[in-house]
């Protein structure tokens, strides 16, 4: 496959798998993160959907982030327009806000499956589900501050499942890979499986549970775990202009030409 897409799929007893795909390693410019949050929104409003299974496919990462490319288009707009520079990295970092917040939001519980590694935007939107699944390959890393950023836009809602010790021990070993053996200790994970088909054994049989409650109760409880959180659609958008100038610096464009030599 060398297309990025996103996808939702209807089963007759109201299970919505979202899958979206990038053919590098499933990482996710502004297009795909802007179809991803109103994939989940649509599926928020659909009546016939009872549960939704977020996933990725591909046998690489779950996914690798933020695009390389799209950030380094972005920076290289700084020697011409700055101020535009600075308002397209706003608007692109908005976009992982824009799919946490659409997750928050949505009425009806997402359910993670993390197959492989997560770096960064990816460990964000795998801590905004409200229930992940893994397989032992689902190892975490928040590289922002290596890049030269940092975890801004997806900080608050891995802080939420992590709690702020291991928010802060991901953040400050930025190019340390976490297990996910590690990430199930801290609250991230839910089970963590030798393989996608035990997994996925495992999401079947609690979304079938789910497809027999009661949407009113799980739409009252959905909003019972997000109390608290009413502020983030403002914050999340102001974390996105931090990461949106941070992007422009130096430092950070260095790095990322240097990445893409490799």
């Amino acid at each position: 496959m060398d297309k990025a897409f996103v996808k939702t799929e209807i089963s007759e007893n109201g299970i919505a798998n979202i899958t979206f795909y990038h053919p590098q390693s499933n990482s996710l410019p502004g297009e795909i993160l802007s179809q991803l949050a109103q994939h989940i929104t649509d599926a928020g409003n659909n009546n016939d959907i009872k549960v939704i299974v977020l996933s990725s496919i591909g046998d690489k990462a779950f996914c690798a982030g933020a695009s390389f490319d799209e950030l380094l288009s972005i920076a290289e707009l700084t020697s011409q327009n700055i101020e535009e520079a600075k308002v397209k990295g706003k608007i692109f970092f908005s976009g992982f806000a824009n799919v946490i917040n659409a997750i928050r939001k949505c009425p009806k519980f997402v359910i993670g499956r993390v197959h492989s590694k997560a770096v960064g935007g990816g460990v964000g939107i795998a801590s905004a589900v409200d229930y992940c699944f893994a397989t032992q390959y689902a190892s975490v890393k928040l590289s922002e501050l290596a890049v030269g950023i940092g975890p801004f836009v997806v900080g608050p809602a891995v802080q939420r499942k992590v709690g702020l010790s291991a928010f802060s021990q991901m953040t400050i070993q930025a190019t340390e890979w976490f297990s996910a053996q590690w990430a199930k200790e801290k609250g991230l994970f839910y089970e963590v499986f030798d393989t996608t088909e035990q997994m996925d054994e495992a999401i079947k049989k609690l979304c079938d549970q789910l497809t027999k409650s009661n949407p009113e109760a799980m739409k009252h409880l959905k909003k019972i775990f997000w109390e608290g959180t009413e502020n983030w659609d403002d914050l999340l958008i102001q974390r996105a202009g931090i990461s949106g100038t941070l992007l422009l610096s130096d430092y950070t464009r260095n790095f990322i030409l240097s990445f893409k030599k490799k």
